[in-house]
């Protein structure tokens, strides 16, 4: 599902090389998928903060809190042959719920040229703290959003 959303959406930006470790980085709390019809058919993570994630720091400065504190939605995707069946307002309320319940305040970033993803983040409430720009690699230099979730 991940290769259809990737040729669909160009989502991840930068093919992994290996996906699955992709979908759980070493800072990975927690993950889920939906299922429509017996098809997996959605996916998101909760991670703690790593050190190339912008949306932490922001909030924890904003909020005087430790960056301890944040805990980052990441790897969000529905299948488009699922979309329309609101999955990934259940997962994201999945990943929130989790995060508050270990105390943690939910935050994440999307890369700013993602427009549909940053106004449907943001007709679910998250606020924009500030859009950046990361190194990604030596080559690659890229704009992204950093959100935090409604207090």
């Amino acid at each position: 599902m991940l290769t259809e959303v990737h040729e669909h959406d160009g989502y991840p930006v930068n093919w992994p090389d290996l996906p699955g470790a992709w979908l759980t980085p070493p800072s990975h709390i927690a993950s889920w998928v939906a299922e429509l019809d017996g098809r997996v058919a959605g996916h998101i993570g909760l991670a703690r903060s790593d050190v190339e994630d912008a949306a932490p720091g922001l909030w924890s400065a904003r909020a005087g809190v430790s960056i301890d504190a944040t805990a980052v939605v990441n790897r969000l995707f529905v299948a488009p042959w699922a979309r329309g069946h609101g999955i990934g307002v259940l997962l994201m309320a999945q990943a929130v719920a989790e995060a508050r319940d270990r105390g943690l305040h939910p935050v994440l970033d999307v890369v700013a040229s993602d427009t549909a993803a940053a106004a449907w983040y943001e007709r679910l409430g998250w606020q924009l703290l500030a859009t950046v720009e990361q190194q990604w690699s030596a080559e690659q230099k890229v704009a992204v959003r950093c959100y935090a979730a409604a207090t």
